[in-house]
């Protein structure tokens, strides 16, 4: 029976354009996806809504959330009668947008101390603002220059309709006449994200764009000894097109860390269609069109698919993080790496039948391909024989040093800073930013903690009165908050502030609060909410203050039957850095596992264990640089060890296959080694180089999250290089030094 490779060889040999249609119907099915492809922001790229904290938050969202949109009205002076008779007409018109439960600024404030009509004189306008409580004008009025309208959405809207109503809230806006000098901003959370969303789109084209740029530009400067030099290329889009489509056929949305996969996706991709070109040159130059197909298909397509799995294992390893953003990473670096694998596959091949390849001018005397028999190359060659000869011989040495240099990283590991505040992801030029911090300087935090109490009954006069201690006593021992809203307070506000003592008393008061106010803080008889207010703070200060609140919750001691739980945004994202801590480690560890059980699962041998030693080093050296380039751990960067596990195996299995293959052949372990080295190192330093320049790309995006990503696995990449070309000949010395033999089994089904 045919291996699969054989069978493949076979029926595009005889049935090329057959091949070729299937082909092209699972492109073309996969262009039918790119339609169904879906950008996402808000809580859901950060939080799993299947676990306890998610199901909560979006418990919290759909029952109580109500985010809000914010106008800001900036002039001369906004107590001008014209600008507020603008704003409010512009109010009333927004109150009959679907969505939104009310608009309130203020007008508001002047129209109810002036019997419902907006007072129509400067004079009238100051008195009235020169009696309202200081806390409410310095909210609503922070300046004679300044105002703010806000414009609260009903509990439980999607992000997909709040992005409706900041569409037609700013068409509302251009469309209106604005008296002469008043400028209108819209901003809050759903215009953030909104505007956050357009730049990801934007990001991601001109990323895209950038690392094919540069995967042309490297091709052509280091594979144009080969007729069609940049099919590759073309290969490598095609996988990423694929990559799109299936992206929406399984509904995976495009999020911030996403973005980052396709430059990623380019610059591993490459390598798989030069591996299979640049074998397919060579058989060409010594055989016949189906001969070179046959040995291209049926034996670096195997060799192939094993470095491609040890990278896909790498990149499966994110997959079980915490942070669904993370997870949809390792799945489309997953699905990206099997796409461009098949793509070259089938694509080089079918092409060179098509097209009757011809190899260009006959390779030099010295067996070099044009355009790499230069002297340089050759000296980078005799080099990299040399110091691997050298290494071979003091191993020892060599690994207690890059030995130190590891565990000196792993420790400066531990001390890079982590980063959850989604604001610093984002570029720092970005409007809606530049608006939101604007409007935390003048009203202070918008954001809240809510405090969800569960119960038999939140109503009765023992749980509401626990509710109104605690509201009280974090107000008085935390400085970082400096309000409270709950149906206790609520209660007081419409019984003269007194806590009735009695069942009957508390519905009597509760019957007379308005319904819209009512269920922001309650839901039924068997839950409510404690919304506190805080000052403006770092994610760092939220960590601690939501730790704090927990311990709080313990000490004031529930009733029986009661049950407390902190919730919200703060909490989410201050228990993102803990998830970013923990899954930075588990990925990597997890990564390790899978490449180390795929390599002893392949080579049944102990010796398969080799590659993974400088890979260990190479994870190291990424804490140390991470540290000493004062970078931060993000959702991002989170993944760089496991998925440097999966890119640095590749160079070394390549290594370790190579120093197999002269062994096998009887050659010398020393001259092995740097046999190995120099063929092979020259090879993976190109495909390296190649990998770097499409990883390059990520430094050109102006969203932080990602630039510093591409800084690090720009870096990690040439690690990955010292790696294989200087530790592993080193790990392999040893090997054979004590086991008299390094060589493991080939893989079942792989020709020797």
């Amino acid at each position: 029976m045919k291996n699969p490779y054989e069978w493949l060889a076979a029926a595009i040999n005889n049935h090329t354009w057959a091949v070729a249609g299937i082909a092209a119907a699972v492109f073309i099915l996969a262009c039918f996806g790119l339609s169904m492809v879906t950008m996402q922001t808000g809580d859901d790229t950060y939080v799993d809504k299947t676990t306890p904290r998610g199901a909560l938050l979006a418990h919290y969202a759909d029952t109580y959330g109500s985010d809000a949109i914010m106008l800001i009205y900036e002039a001369d002076s906004v107590r001008s009668p014209d600008v507020l008779r603008f704003i409010d007409g512009l109010q009333e018109d927004l109150r009959n947008e679907r969505y939104v439960a009310s608009v309130s600024g203020v007008v508001d404030l002047l129209k109810q101390a002036n019997d419902g009509t907006l007072p129509s004189s400067k004079a009238e306008i100051d008195a009235i603002i020169g009696q309202a409580p200081p806390e409410m004008v310095e909210r609503m009025l922070p300046s004679d220059l300044m105002t703010i309208s806000v414009i609260a959405l009903e509990p439980g809207v999607t992000m997909e309709a709040q992005m409706r109503v900041v569409e037609n809230i700013q068409s509302a806006v251009g469309t209106s006449e604005p008296p002469p000098g008043l400028a209108v901003t819209v901003s809050g959370n759903p215009a953030f994200s909104k505007e956050m969303e357009e730049e990801m789109g934007g990001q991601m084209g001109m990323l895209i764009l950038a690392a094919m740029l540069l995967m042309v530009l490297a091709v052509l400067l280091l594979f144009s000894h080969v007729r069609y030099s940049l099919l590759p290329v073309g290969i490598v889009a095609a996988g990423v097109i694929m990559t799109f489509g299936f992206m929406g056929l399984f509904g995976i949305p495009i999020s911030m860390t996403v973005i980052a996969a396709f430059p990623v996706l380019i610059g591993i991709g490459i390598d798989y269609a030069i591996q299979f070109h640049a074998r397919f040159d060579e058989e060409i130059r010594r055989g016949t069109i189906p001969e070179a197909v046959w040995a291209t298909v049926t034996q670096m397509g195997p060799s192939v698919l094993i470095a491609m799995l040890a990278t896909a294992l790498g990149f499966i390893a994110v997959f079980f993080g915490p942070v669904p953003m993370i997870a949809d990473f390792g799945i489309v670096c997953t699905i990206g790496v099997v796409s461009c694998y098949l793509a070259a596959l089938i694509a080089v091949p079918i092409v060179a039948i098509i097209t009757r390849y011809r190899p260009k001018k006959e390779v030099a005397a010295s067996g070099t391909p044009p355009g790499q028999g230069n002297a340089v190359m050759e000296r980078y060659d005799r080099f990299l024989g040399r110091l691997a000869s050298t290494v071979a011989k003091y191993p020892i040495p060599v690994i207690l040093l890059f030995t130190v240099v590891a565990a000196g990283g792993f420790y400066l590991d531990e001390r890079v800073p982590i980063s959850a505040d989604e604001k610093t992801f984002v570029p720092g030029d970005m409007p809606a930013l530049l608006d939101m911090e604007k409007l935390t300087r003048t009203m202070g935090s918008t954001t809240t903690i809510p405090v969800v109490v569960t119960a038999d009954d939140v109503r009765s006069p023992e749980t509401l009165a626990w509710i109104d201690r605690f509201g009280v006593y974090e107000q008085e021992h935390n400085d970082k908050i400096n309000g409270v809203t709950s149906i206790a307070t609520l209660i007081r506000q419409y019984n003269d502030g007194v806590l009735p003592s009695t069942r009957g008393e508390i519905d009597e008061v509760t019957a007379r609060i308005p319904e819209s106010t009512l269920k922001r803080y309650l839901n039924g008889n068997m839950e409510a909410v404690l919304e506190f207010s805080t000052v403006d703070m770092g994610m760092s200060a939220a960590r601690d203050l939501v730790g704090r609140m927990q311990g709080d919750v313990a000490w004031n001691n529930p009733p029986a039957g009661v049950t407390v739980k902190i919730t919200g945004q703060l909490e989410m994202f201050s228990a993102l850095m803990d998830d970013i801590a923990d899954s930075k480690t588990f990925m990597t560890l997890l990564g390790f596992a899978f490449i180390l059980g795929f390599l002893l699962l392949v080579y049944r041998k102990f010796g398969a264990v080799a590659p993974v030693i400088p890979i260990v080093f190479i994870v190291g050296w990424n804490g140390a640089i991470m540290y000493l380039l004062g970078l931060d751990y993000t959702p991002l960067t989170a993944v760089l060890g496991s998925m440097t596990i999966g890119v640095a195996s590749e160079y070394t299995i390549l290594i370790m296959e190579r120093c197999e293959e002269e062994l096998a052949r009887g050659m010398e372990f020393l001259d092995a080694i740097q046999t190995a080295v120099q063929k092979i190192g020259t090879a993976i330093t190109v495909s390296g180089m190649t990998t770097v320049f499409g990883f390059s790309a990520l430094t050109l995006s102006t969203f932080n999250i990602i630039s510093n990503f591409g800084i690090v696995t720009v870096i990690s990449v040439g690690f990955s290089l010292v790696g294989a070309i200087v530790v592993m000949p080193a790990v392999l010395a040893l090997l054979y030094r004590y086991t008299g033999r390094s060589r493991a089994p080939a893989p079942a089904g792989i020709a020797e």
